[in-house]
């Protein structure tokens, strides 16, 4: 078998118990890395520090995993115009979270007669989302609900974060603006 030192150099082909004695005079362990290899490939190493490195590393690994969850909302198609604002705040709060958002319209009674004031909400909720959400299912009917699967832009999470401020500082200029010459307006009169 071919032996494999402890820091990385090739010691060359040899039988199963030099190698052992080998390794036992390093005080390490021999692992066999490549049975399938002709001839069969071996290191000396120690196995205990090796599996702790390697445990760390799979850990390391799944903190950088995102887990995504479906979170879902409801509407109704009678909903006001008030609740559908806070309904998709939601949804964007989730979206920019980084969840999918699984919008349920759900039909009741008679309401089952115009599932096209169902599609006008949920296209509704489609343009208020806007740039911070793609359609990952299209909007389809499936006994008394219309779902709609959204999924986070990617690219959206960067922008809406700069635009946010962009915007508040535009917001905030005019309305000094607007103090000011209120002021002078309120004095001539």
């Amino acid at each position: 078998m071919r032996v494999i030192g402890p820091d990385g150099s090739q010691l060359g082909i040899k039988p199963l118990p030099e190698a052992q004695s080998l390794a036992r005079e390093l005080d390490l362990d021999l692992v066999e890395v490549a049975p399938l290899a002709t001839p069969p490939v071996c290191r000396i190493m120690d196995y205990g520090k090796f599996r702790y490195e390697e445990s760390q590393r799979l850990r390391e690994a799944r903190k950088k995993t995102s887990h995504v969850t479906v979170k879902e909302v409801k509407f109704r198609p009678k909903i006001g115009k008030g609740d559908f604002d806070t309904k998709v705040r939601h949804v964007q709060e989730f979206l920019e979270d980084g969840h999918k958002v699984k919008v349920t319209l759900q039909f009741r009674g008679r309401e089952m007669a115009h599932p096209e004031l169902g599609s006008k909400i949920l296209d509704g909720v489609i343009e208020q989302v806007g740039d911070i959400a793609k359609v990952e299912t299209q909007a389809r009917l499936e006994g008394r609900n219309m779902t709609l699967v959204l999924v986070p832009e990617k690219k959206a999470k960067k922008n809406s974060s700069s635009g946010s401020s962009t915007t508040s500082t535009a917001t905030a200029t005019p309305a000094v603006a607007a103090t000011e010459t209120s002021a002078p307006t309120g004095t001539e009169n």
